[in-house]
């Protein structure tokens, strides 16, 4: 579970997460860190929308490669 300093430096500086829930990259969700209480995130998405997210998954800055969930070993299936 992510800090609550963690989860305060992203509000404060603004920056862009992604939000890692599963093995498929397009159920991330990236935006910026709003507001959270002991459970949940609200991450503001790039067309305003505000969803709210477990504070249990990996939080992450966008621009770091994306993390594997399942190890660095796995190899994800495709997508088809």
């Amino acid at each position: 579970m992510i800090s609550d300093e963690q989860l305060d430096a992203y509000r404060l500086s603004g920056e862009k997460i992604r939000v890692v829930r599963d093995g498929l990259q397009t159920n991330d969700v990236t935006g910026i860190v709003v507001a959270w209480d002991d459970q949940n995130v609200l991450i503001r998405r790039q067309n305003r929308r505000v969803v709210k997210l477990d504070r249990s998954y990996h939080f992450q800055p966008f621009g770091e490669p994306r993390w594997n969930p399942f190890g660095e070993d796995q190899v994800l299936p495709d997508a088809d």
